[in-house]
Order: C-alpha cells, then structure tokens, then sequence
C-alpha cells in the first residue's frame, strides 16, 4: 500500500518532468535581476553622473573600472561570460555531455548570456572606449544573437533525445490534434482555422530566409492576441475583464483545453511550413555567432593583460 501511495504521489511530477527545470530556470533569472537591480540601485546616483562629476562622487573609488566594486563586476562578467562556453564544450566532452538536455543547458546559456554583457556595462561604468569598448559590444552582439538562435532552436521540433522529427512525426501529430479539435462542441470548425491559420509552403519558399524568419516571428507575436479572440467568443464580461480581454487562461476547462490544442495545432503547422527556411538560417546564424563569441574571448583577454600592466590588477 506504501509503494502504491508513493507512485500516486510521483504521478503529478512524472506527468511534467519540465516542471524541475522551469523552477530552476525561473530562479537563476530571478538571481539575474536581482543581482542587476541591486547593483543598479546602489550605483544609480554614480552611474547618472557625468564624466567630470564622477571623481567628486564618494562611491567614485568603488565603482570606477578599477575600483573595489567594479574590478570584481568585471572579474564576474567574463567569468559568466567564460561558464557560456561549457555549452560548446559540452558538445565535445563526452562526460559531460551526459548530464542533463541540451535544451535545458541551452536555457542557462541564454541566461548567462543576457546578464553579462550587463555586469560588464556596471564594470565599465557605461564608459565604452578602446579595446575594452570594442569588446562590450562584440559580447552583446554575441548576447543578441544567442537569444535569436534559441528562438530557431526552439522551431526546429525535436525528439527527447534531441534527434529531429522525421515529416512523417510532424504530420502523425498534426492530424492527432486536427482530430483532438474537430470533437470539440465550442467553436464552429472555421473559427479554429482562422486561429491557427498559417501560410502555405509555396509562399514561404519565395521569401528569402530573413523574410521568413521575420514572418515566422510575426506569426508567433500574432498567435496569443488570436487565442485571446476565441476566448472572448465564449467568455462573459467579467470573465473577459478577469483575463484582461482574453489573453490570460480563464476558470473554463473545456474552453482551455481546445486553446491548448489550438496552440499546439498553431505553432505546429508553422514549424511545418518554415522547418526548412529555419534550418538555413539557424545554420547561417552558427556561421556567425562563434566568430564573435572567439573575438570577445581575444579582446577581453587583450583588455586583461593590459589592466594588469598598467597595474590595475
């Protein structure tokens, strides 16, 4: 009875084994922030002076580049920035490469690689100039790039072992949810095609690949207010205000289990229509992501050697 009672309790973890990683993602970006906010808050008054006003400043010998507090924010910068590379190394270490998803190391990648280029700016004291200058915006290209490049990884579908669906998988599943939705009694079958509505394979494959991505981007932006329509079709007044218009899930079950699906059928048939524009351009965007990322690595280096010769370090 012990053994059935624990495998109950397991069940709701078990029916959602993202659950974990979303905790541990939602706190490494709430650390993230607040380490931003503190450092923010502390420095505000310092940071809005001018260059001439700033040696006036009583925090001026903290948080100078090379005081106390902005040597070590450089210090935490490039050592955040250095931890993104485990990702690349991951790929060539098979140790490890056994622990957890790629997907999931790709996550706190994104993280780190957000939250540097913004430590740096704090080291910098937003004072950009020669090689260290060059470096900061170098390191947030590469920072804006990576958050472009998760968005493609997460359009091209993927097995749990990170293998691609074959088209066949893509078209099983979509006729398993065309199915799911055509038994719904709520909406009428033309309503849930406008919703997901999507264009055909001929009139993507004239658009060249940044024209793609940017319609398929369009789309993405385009689908919750769409979702938000239907749920305003069945919805009263204070169910409609309660969800702010639509765009939050209601207290109606059935209503949310056809938005489910309607999302899932939505971003599907996308993925379906760009698979191909996606894989060119997320190949094009490695051509162009590691290059910066090895630069930042030699200017940084560079800007290092040169604050220890000058004996700031």
């Amino acid at each position: 009875m012990t053994t059935k009672a624990t495998i109950h309790s397991l069940s709701p973890a078990a029916a959602d084994p993202e659950q974990a990683h979303r905790v541990r993602l939602a706190g490494a970006w709430a650390l993230a922030v607040a380490l931003v906010v503190a450092i923010g808050a502390y420095g505000f008054d310092y940071y809005s002076l001018g260059a001439v006003d700033r040696p006036l400043s009583p925090k001026h010998a903290l948080l100078r580049p090379s005081g106390a507090i902005g040597i070590k924010l450089g210090m935490l910068g490039v050592g955040m920035f250095l931890l993104i590379y485990l990702y690349y190394f991951r790929k060539r270490w098979g140790w490890l490469a056994s622990i957890g998803k790629t997907k999931h190391w790709l996550d706190f990648h994104i993280v780190l690689g957000v939250t540097a280029p913004i430590i740096i700016a704090f080291h910098a004291a937003f004072k950009f100039r020669g090689i260290a200058g060059m470096a900061f915006w170098i390191m947030l290209a590469v920072a804006l790039s990576g958050i472009v490049g998760r968005y493609l990884y997460a359009q091209i579908p993927r097995h749990l072992n990170a293998a691609e669906y074959s088209w066949q998988e893509l078209q099983d599943e979509q006729l398993t949810l065309t199915h799911q939705m055509a038994q719904q009694k709520i909406f009428a079958p033309g309503e849930l095609v406008a919703a997901f509505h999507v264009p055909d394979v001929e009139m993507v494959k004239h658009k060249s690949a940044m024209g793609a991505l940017l319609w398929m981007f369009m789309l993405d932006v385009a689908r919750p207010f769409r979702v938000a329509s239907l749920r305003r079709r069945v919805l009263g007044f204070g169910a409609v205000v309660l969800s702010l218009g639509g765009l939050l899930p209601s207290g109606n079950a059935d209503l949310e289990q056809v938005v489910r699906a309607v999302r899932r059928q939505a971003a599907l048939s996308k993925r379906m229509v760009f698979l191909s524009r996606t894989q060119q351009v997320f190949q094009l965007w490695h051509v162009v992501h590691r290059p910066f990322s090895y630069a930042f690595v030699v200017l940084a280096l560079l800007h290092i050697v040169t604050a220890m010769l000058l004996g700031y370090l």
